[in-house]
């Protein structure tokens, strides 16, 4: 027992060493399910590890105990055993990784790729209308290649995501939602800071934060995949302190089912309260990688059993845990997006984690993700299970809107084009903003969405092409008599008298769906020059440095003169308290430094 204990404390020192050792991750690390009241996973303190956290605790009801040692309950019991873990220093990113321009051969890896679109003339394409986004996987996983060494020329095509990097980071500046509206618009624009001969629109969203002590109860499927590709350190055993950490944090009105997937299906837990996370840690602690990847029938099951357990009016969720690599069954995107459409008529909505390298499929997950009524993370690391899991449980478990629309109409008169910077995959036909049977995204509690578009702005002249009537600025139209250009002889102001829409930029309209309702509801912002604004706040500097180097790290033909030169630049004049803002900062650095361009 004490040899047994003895190694769970170096294999933490290591763990330990690893952490510090990265200017990236310099995080702390807990010892796993079990621990003592108090401790890591209660508080979340991402920068304070310390050597003698590197023990198991102290043994308590709630502790680890001898006999949970013995049966791989504690954070070793399956790093330990594994062949991969067995008398080797583990690895993790940024891990004794020599930085150069040539990537780790990740062949297997897929991604899809979308056309970037390029700029709209406003009187061919007045609306623009587009899914929202809170997933974060993208960056997480860029994350990861650029401590493994990937430059620009190397990193693959698809893995950027720029609304996915934008919105990973939390932005203070936003308005909270009032008058019982679910979230916060906020609207600004300024100079873009990387291109002189256009503006930068941000369209900020914030949902109200919720303690997830105070939300509905839950009914959580946890559907593992625990097949031969998820076999190595970053994977199954990444995967099993993963979920420990959120284990930790459940309370006894949850109900928790674990669904394992290789060859076959297994259910290994079933409706077990939250509150028993010493059985549900000695579950995950048990598993063992092995077998094909049959994910459809995992799929089918864990849906199953959530619909089995499901709870009116609470929280119904399957999270999923993979590689993404399903080669038994459903395994193509569309059989995969049919199977998850059809389930999540059920009401059960779906979290998609994705672990590891080599073979990801980051194509499949978010699929997976978007279809299901879901949100997709990509866990690299302890520290990001920790924020994704408990930093921010609510807004990952808890839905407040679904299928949430954005459709911005431009007004001619001041825009002459625009567009939105990233979103490739999210863009939605103009009618189908108005179509409720048109899937979109959906917004989890205390969720941030930032949107920012290129402008490039007219002097008032009267708009070209042909005018539709049911367009708000329809009269600022080629067609329409009224002169706007004011040049026309026309002396009152263009409108209906108390909204002079001749001085608006543009309108934000918003459609969303309660997390059980069917019908969509309308909310409309009108955007005027008082949103104009060349001092705009850190948080707004940040948002767009955030989509700076998006552009600079995919070679966007659109990215004018946006680089990591002047990403560093911009940061290095805010004082950023925020830990993974300061991380951001030495992630653009390492990549400048990685990269030829």
């Amino acid at each position: 027992m004490e040899n047994r204990k003895t190694e769970a404390g170096r294999f933490m020192e290591r763990m330990a060493a690893v952490l510090l050792a990265g200017t990236v991750f310099a995080g702390s690390v807990l010892t796993g399910c079990g621990m003592a009241d108090g401790a890591w996973s209660k508080s979340s303190s991402a920068g304070n590890m310390t050597a003698d956290m590197a023990a198991p605790a102290e043994t308590t009801e709630a502790a680890a105990s001898e006999e949970a040692w013995d049966a791989g309950y504690g954070m070793t019991g399956a790093v330990q055993d594994s062949e991969a873990g067995a008398g080797e220093t583990l690895r993790y990113p940024g891990e004794d990784v020599e930085r150069n321009t040539e990537p780790v051969q990740r062949n297997a890896e897929e991604y899809s790729q979308w056309e970037e679109k390029g700029f709209s003339p406003v009187y061919q394409e007045p609306l623009s209308t587009f899914s929202a986004d809170v997933d974060t996987a993208s960056y997480s996983n860029l994350r990861r290649l650029i401590m493994g060494g990937y430059a620009v020329e190397n990193l693959p095509e698809g893995a950027v995501r720029i609304e996915e990097i934008i919105n990973y980071f939390s932005y203070g500046d936003l308005a909270d939602p009032e008058d019982g509206e679910p979230f916060g618009v906020t609207t600004q624009i300024m100079p873009c800071p990387w291109n002189r001969e256009t503006q930068l629109l941000r369209i900020g969203l914030k949902t109200q934060d919720v303690d997830y002590g105070d939300s509905p109860d839950s009914n959580l499927v946890f559907l593992l995949d625990v097949s031969g590709s998820m076999y190595a350190p970053d994977k199954l055993p990444l995967l099993q302190e993963s979920f420990a950490l959120l284990a930790e944090n459940l309370t006894e009105k949850d109900r928790v089912s674990i669904v394992t997937y290789a060859g076959e299906d297994t259910i290994v837990l079933e409706g077990v309260p939250g509150s028993e996370t010493k059985k549900i840690c000695q579950a995950l602690y048990a598993l063992e990688a092995g077998g094909g990847t049959h994910g459809s029938r995992g799929i089918e099951t864990a849906y199953r059993l959530a619909e089995e357990y499901f709870i009116e009016g609470g929280n119904n969720r399957v999270i999923l845990a993979t590689d993404g690599d399903l080669n038994v069954g459903l395994t193509t995107e569309d059989e995969l997006e049919d199977l998850i459409t059809e389930k999540k008529e059920s009401g059960v909505f779906l979290s998609v984690l994705g672990f590891g390298a080599g073979n990801i499929k980051d194509n499949k997950m978010e699929t997976l993700a978007d279809k299901g009524n879901g949100n997709y993370a990509y866990i690299d690391s302890l520290r990001e299970a920790n924020k994704v899991l408990v930093e921010e449980m609510s807004a990952t478990l808890l839905t407040v809107c679904k299928d949430v629309k954005f459709q911005v109409e431009f007004n001619p008169a001041v825009v002459e084009e625009y567009r939105l910077i990233g979103y490739d995959n999210r863009r939605l036909a103009a009618e189908d903003f108005d179509d409720d049977t048109k899937d979109a995204g959906e917004i989890g509690a205390g969720h941030c969405v930032t949107a920012l578009y290129e402008i490039v702005t007219t002097e008032p002249v009267n708009g070209r092409g042909k005018t539709q009537k049911d367009l708000k600025y329809a009269e600022f139209h080629e067609g329409n008599e009224k002169d706007i250009a004011g040049d026309g002889g026309k002396e009152e102001p263009v409108g209906d008298g108390n909204n002079h829409k001749e001085y608006e930029w543009l309108t934000v309209s918003i459609r969303y769906k309660e997390p059980d309702g069917n019908e969509s509801m309308l909310l409309e912002y009108p955007v005027d020059f008082t949103a104009y604004t060349e001092d705009a706040d850190d948080d707004f500097l940040f948002a767009a440095a955030a989509a700076e180097f998006g552009l600079a790290a995919m070679d966007s033909g659109y990215r004018a003169d946006a680089s990591f030169a002047h990403v560093l630049e911009v940061l290095e004049e805010m004082d950023l308290e925020d830990e993974y803002k300061k991380e951001f900062l030495e992630l653009v650095d390492m990549l400048r430094k990685n990269s030829s361009k």
